[in-house]
């Protein structure tokens, strides 16, 4: 019997606003670069698991200056690869700045509160385990989740980023529940999937962009409204 679910944070529960291919396109436009929405969603589920693959090598946190370039401008490479747009590591690295020059925020996507709502109504413990550098408690503040969850846990608190199961034991502790009771649901396979697999919490692909979609390793939703009739089977 499921007690308690978690969840991820970036592409599960919140994405950008300005969404990514406005947040390219713009980066992109000074330099002749065309992108369309179906190519940055291609280049981003390729950068994104580059991303969880490094984490789990490496974390890009712990790395020095020129490192922490060279990861980036890899980063923008393949967000633009995936668009199918060839730049060299030089170019790419000078768009990444661009990026980070757009004004740009996270916001919660519209079927998280309704979901959260449906997963109360069983009397489940509701957490979240983001990679993200900052307070745990802030981030579930400034996301409007604070009222939901019942704990949060981030890399920069832990200081371990998903997929080590440092991160996910300390969910655990905090929750008060066995491996065997809860569910992660994310959206990386690397951080998310296997990660959870990795302690034995039972996971969940929260698959939005269409990314994998003959996957069977585990179940796979496109919607968190899909989650609590899946919980309820568990």
């Amino acid at each position: 019997m499921i007690t308690t679910v978690f969840f991820d944070l970036y592409g599960t529960l919140a994405g950008f606003s300005p969404s990514r291919f406005e947040i390219q396109s713009a980066a992109c436009e000074l330099l002749g670069i065309t992108l369309t929405p179906e190519g940055v969603l291609r280049g981003y589920a390729l950068a994104d698991a580059y991303m969880s693959d490094e984490n789990a090598a490496f974390p890009v946190r712990n790395r020095g200056p020129e490192a922490t370039k060279r990861f980036f401008a890899e980063y923008e490479r393949l967000v633009l690869q995936g668009a199918g747009v060839d730049v060299d590591a030089g170019r790419a690295w000078q768009i990444w700045e661009r990026v980070r020059q757009q004004r740009y925020e996270m916001t919660r996507y519209d079927d998280v509160l309704p979901a959260f709502d449906l997963l109360k109504q069983q009397s489940l413990t509701l957490g979240m385990i983001s990679n993200m550098n900052r307070p745990a408690a802030e981030l579930a503040q400034a996301m409007g989740l604070a009222p939901y969850l019942d704990l949060a846990v981030t890399s920069g608190e832990a200081r371990f980023e998903k997929p080590h199961p440092a991160i996910f034991r300390l969910a655990l502790e905090r929750a008060g529940s066995e491996p065997s009771e809860t569910v992660h649901v994310g959206d990386q396979l690397t951080s998310d999937v296997e990660g959870a697999r990795a302690v034995n919490i039972n996971p969940v692909l929260l698959d939005r962009d269409g990314n994998h979609p003959d996957y069977t390793a585990c179940p796979r939703i496109t919607t968190l409204m899909e989650l609590p009739a899946l919980i309820g089977l568990m």
